[in-house]
């Protein structure tokens, strides 16, 4: 075979193969678009949280510096799936409790599920916290707190969700859920915290933070 052919059939293939690339890129660009479409236009809604109550076991402060926590407590949380045609993964859920941006408790691991349209999920995990030592700059303030009778605990959850439309399930999506608590202790549970159960009803409103996974 001269070397005029061998060039000619080595241009066809390289032909051939460019026109197969544009061909997969063109399809793989048309089903990111129908997706992008269809996801613009079911505009998927942040799930909706609320703290429903607060069930508290133990609440203590150490009598004297530096401060230390201990606290038990359960509480109930539902969540709303507000979409009519996106479904909701949930993963990597950790519960926990906090006092002015600190841990006051040890995360609790939610269960891996699925939140079909406009469903409703209900959990109640208990938290736990044994002796936390209370940062410094806190220890002043939670003593004012527990003088006045009234301590707010944040019921955070972090994790990632991820949506369902049809059999297409997307990338994990960051989820931030905060929900504030106020704790008010009566006479006999002043001072250095809780010595009874009490249970609060509160129905609290959460805010909630979704994004793109780093």
């Amino acid at each position: 075979m001269s070397v005029k052919n061998c060039g000619h059939h080595h241009y066809k293939r390289r032909k051939l193969y460019r026109r197969l690339l544009i061909g997969v890129a063109v399809l793989l660009g048309l089903i990111a678009l129908v997706v992008f479409l269809v996801w613009i236009i079911l505009r998927p809604s942040k799930p909706h949280f609320t703290l429903q109550d607060v069930t508290i076991y133990n609440f203590t402060v150490s009598p004297s510096l530096p401060y230390t926590l201990t606290t038990t407590m359960q509480i109930t949380i539902g969540t709303t799936n507000p979409n009519d045609r996106i479904g909701i993964y949930y993963v990597n859920l950790d519960v926990y409790g906090s006092y002015r941006n600190q841990h006051i408790t040890l995360p609790t691991v939610l269960p891996t599920s699925y939140q079909g349209h406009r469903e409703v999920a209900v959990w109640s995990p208990m938290l736990y916290g044994y002796t936390v030592p209370v940062s410094p700059y806190l220890q002043q303030v939670l003593a004012q707190d527990l003088n006045v009778g009234a301590v707010l605990v944040n019921i955070k959850i972090d994790g990632r969700l991820k949506w369902k439309v049809g059999t297409w399930i997307s990338g994990k999506y960051q989820l931030n859920v905060n929900c504030p608590a106020y704790i008010r202790f009566s006479e006999q549970n002043s001072g250095f915290g809780v010595s009874s159960v009490m249970k609060f009803q509160l129905v609290q409103a959460c805010s909630v933070e979704t994004g793109l996974d780093s």
